[in-house]
């Protein structure tokens, strides 16, 4: 059974845009599949990637042309300067790794915390939009503070593990045999990966 380890970040709108494909496709594939939200902006720092607003102006605006164009081709709804971001993502990745721990599909969850950030406009930093986030995907609200210290001890081990295993952005997708896909327009890829095909 192929296994994939998800690397991602809550504010990242490529995770957004992402949707629940990934899920799908491990499920088409009967592949397990561990979400490791993590801290994108370490995660450039320890790989020599730049924040966002710290790269050259061609580089910041062709970023924008392409979130644009992403979110047509996904066809999700997606505000390319949100309200609020970027934002702390500590908060909503520890309540996904309590539910994960709790034996939660947490698909759902991830892509409904993205949303909040990248379409609708809210603070994901928040307990309040975290609570309502879990509870949109018929979770326990309380997940927001369960083990909280289990929690933030794993989404440091994930970015030491993101690092070690060759990822340098988010999202991140790698296989157990060490195939690995960089960004939400590789998904095909890895679909086709999966399937043999590459």
């Amino acid at each position: 059974m192929p296994h994939i380890d998800y690397y991602f970040a809550t504010m990242s709108p490529y995770t957004y845009l992402c949707g629940e494909r990934l899920a799908a496709i491990a499920q088409k594939h009967g592949a397990t599949l561990t979400y490791r939200p993590l801290d994108i902006m370490a995660l450039f720092a320890r790989t020599g990637g730049v924040p966002p607003k710290d790269r050259h102006p061609n580089r910041q605006a062709y970023r924008l042309q392409d979130l644009a164009r992403r979110a047509a081709v996904t066809g999700l709804p997606l505000k390319v300067k949100p309200a609020y971001w970027p934002t702390n993502p500590a908060p909503s990745s520890f309540a996904i790794i309590a539910a994960q721990n709790a034996g939660a599909h947490v698909g759902e969850l991830v892509h409904a915390i993205t949303r909040a950030c990248w379409a609708e406009d809210r603070d994901i930093s928040q307990d309040d939009v975290i609570r309502d986030c879990l509870e949109k995907v018929g979770l326990d609200p309380a997940l927001a503070d369960r083990d909280m210290m289990t929690s933030a001890d794993i989404y440091a081990q994930n970015l030491d593990r993101a690092v070690l295993a060759g990822a340098f952005g988010a999202p991140f997708f790698i296989t157990d045999t060490d195939a690995r896909f960089w960004g939400e327009d590789r998904l095909t890829d890895l679909d086709l990966h999966l399937s043999g095909k590459i």
